[in-house]
């Protein structure tokens, strides 16, 4: 560790000044509501960054403890040892009044909001920050953001990987380091609020068996049901609700919470305007969109004839790719999605996102190979155009100061942004928009900050994904450049089939639902202007054959007042980033099409879309064949 960060004393820096409470758990498994605490530590520090109070201790989960194999925690070792309803008092005490801090800190805060759950305490956490999520900002030259990686970059000993007290306190030594770092470069902190998550109404619901067909569309009158016909149920029902849903189901027939333009029928007893259910909302939404309504009778004697249909389509698995395979030519495969407002409309708009260019992915032995550039001042028009040149010269584009940034391009009014005092302390070259035009190479043996290994998309772009091991999943981050007081950036995930529509209400991942039923698909928010969607391929359902993933401003703002939306993608939460891209497409939209995960034969590929709608985010999510209230 350095001197620097050893001694570093932020109490009088209002920014960065809190009481922070660290901490690390060790599970029987990964997902929250599922596994259970085997160990905790907790160190406490003041805003001088001095040692408070340390508390660790073994847990009886209660259960198998799990992978052995990564904690050594086994049954015999934690036989005798408290459960968690015992020491939750304790630890909350320790975590009251301070920001906790951890490297994947949603994964530690998940599994503390649901052992508190169980203990029936109130867990005392408004405010949580990610070390990982911090050096994403930072960005220091190492080879990843594992916790055994910066602990090598920043000097700290790690003596004991996997024990709970001893990453603590190297957790410390890392988060005293990163946090010099952040006061160095005038980062703002990743701090994210913490809503009540221990309320069960936050808990996932129980997984729903996906249906393994096609929706054959709205039911005819007279004719029979088919399977993948999509079916809504309102009002009270003459069988028990879970019966009729059950039978439903193993009749092939996908059951939805709600009713869209793609519902296939609704089942209401009465079945016609003012007999019973009539007023529930799904029956107006059923009446304005014409979708047929049928009452229970008539429903269980059509479910007793249910036609064979269409399944969803089986795909081989992809051969093995030992690295990602840039895509030289446009895909016919990728498109946004037709459903969005109107086809038509959403169909010219595709046709404006320009195809990739030729080998404009990978072009590392251009002027700007090494370069990553950050722009300052300007309209948003002129720096979009700055870092579509940057790209094209085989840069990065930055939108962020960070340790990796190697150039400055200073439009006028730059000189009134606060990174430029960092950028001359940083003794960074400062150019005029005019140094693109004809770029010099760096010169032999200047100073690299950081060899960028990441492929760098145009808008359009697109890789071949390589295989990952059974348990990987994909990481698709987005980040902006700073909050705004007028709105808020919500970043969604839609999981679609072969018609561009979602299977079932589960299949919209956001805030309020932030994992699918089958938790292939989860959104983690790893600070203000960071949300990451992240999909395990091998997990999904059969119907699955791609995954939009959008951002949507809530507020007054536009996206030409964000700027830059920089996507990354990475095959692990603290892997080398793979793929990058920075999407400057939208200007007055206030909803973006961000990227696309999607089947191409059997590979997946990864498309950087940027393409913006003036609609909300309402159009979207129902252009998907979604109701959300």
């Amino acid at each position: 560790m350095s001197p620097v960060a050893a001694a570093l004393d932020v109490s009088h820096l209002p920014d960065y000044a809190h009481d922070w409470a660290l901490v690390d758990v060790e599970t029987s498994g990964l997902v929250a509501r599922r596994d259970r605490i085997l160990s905790i530590a907790v160190l406490t520090l003041g805003p001088e960054g001095k040692p408070v109070e340390e508390f660790s201790t073994l847990v009886d989960p209660g259960c198998d403890p799990g992978p052995v194999h990564v904690h050594g925690l086994t049954t015999e070792r934690l036989r005798g040892a408290p459960a968690f309803d015992r020491i939750a008092e304790r630890v909350g005490a320790l975590l009251r009044g301070r920001v906790l801090v951890a490297h994947h800190a949603q994964f530690d805060y998940d599994f503390l909001a649901h052992e508190f759950a169980r203990a029936e305490v109130s867990l005392p956490v408004t405010r949580r920050l990610c070390t990982l999520a911090l050096n994403r900002r930072v960005e220091p030259p190492t080879d990843s953001f594992s916790l055994a990686s910066l602990a090598a970059h920043y000097g700290v000993r790690q003596t004991r990987a996997h024990d709970a007290l001893d990453d603590t306190r190297v957790l410390a030594g890392i988060f005293r380091a990163s946090l010099a770092e952040a006061v160095r470069l005038d980062l703002a902190l990743p701090l994210v609020p913490c809503p009540p998550r221990q309320d069960p109404r936050f808990a996932p619901k129980a997984p729903k068996v996906p249906c393994a067909y096609r929706n054959p569309g709205r039911l005819v009158s007279g004719g029979p049901l088919v399977q993948g016909m999509k079916i809504a149920v309102t009002g009270d029902t003459d069988m028990a609700r879970a019966e009729l849903v059950a039978r439903s189901v193993a009749a092939g027939l996908n059951v939805m919470g709600s009713v869209s333009r793609h519902t296939s029928a609704l089942v209401a007893n009465g079945g016609s305007s003012g007999a019973p259910g009539s007023g529930s909302a799904k029956a107006r939404r059923a009446a304005y969109e014409g979708v047929p309504v049928l009452d229970e009778r008539a429903f269980l004697a059509l479910l007793e004839d249910v036609r064979p249909g269409t399944p969803h389509q089986k795909q081989q698995p992809a051969p093995p790719v030992a690295e990602p395979v840039p895509a030289s030519a446009p895909d016919p495969a990728v498109a946004a999605p037709a459903a969005v407002a109107a086809p038509a409309a959403v169909a010219a708009a595709v046709a404006e996102v320009p195809a990739p260019r030729q080998a404009a992915p990978v072009r590392t032995v251009q002027p700007f190979g090494r370069r990553r550039v950050l722009v300052l001042g300007g309209s948003h028009e002129e720096a979009a155009a700055v870092r579509a040149r940057v790209v094209e010269l085989g840069g990065a584009a930055a939108i962020n100061l960070s340790a990796s940034v190697t150039d400055i391009v200073l439009f006028p009014g730059g000189e009134r942004d606060r990174r430029l005092a960092r950028v001359t302390s940083m003794g960074l070259p400062v150019h005029e928009p005019a140094w693109l035009g004809s770029p010099a190479p760096q010169p032999a043996g200047a100073p690299v900050r950081r060899t960028p290994s990441a492929v760098v998309l145009p808008r359009g772009g697109v890789v071949d994904l390589p295989a990952l091991p059974a348990a990987g999943r994909w990481h698709v981050g987005a980040s902006w450049a700073a909050p705004r007081a007028d709105c808020e950036i919500d970043v969604v995930a839609f999981v679609l089939d072969e018609d561009e529509q979602a299977s079932s209400d589960g299949d919209f991942v956001f805030y309020g639902a932030p994992e699918s039923p089958d938790g292939a698909t989860r959104l983690l928010c790893d600070g203000p202007t960071e949300q990451t969607v992240t999909v395990d391929l091998g997990a999904l359902p059969p119907a699955a054959q791609r995954i939009a993933i959008a951002a949507a401003i809530d507020g007054t703002a536009t996206f030409g007042d964000i700027g830059a939306v920089q996507i990354s993608l990475a095959p692990g939460s603290d892997a080398p980033v793979m793929t990058q891209a920075a999407l400057d497409a939208a200007t007055s939209e206030r909803t973006l099409l961000l990227a696309e995960l999607y089947r191409r034969g059997p590979l997946w590929r990864f498309r950087a879309v940027g393409q913006g709608y003036a609609h909300g985010l309402e159009t979207l999510v129902r252009g998907y064949g979604i109701e959300v209230a």
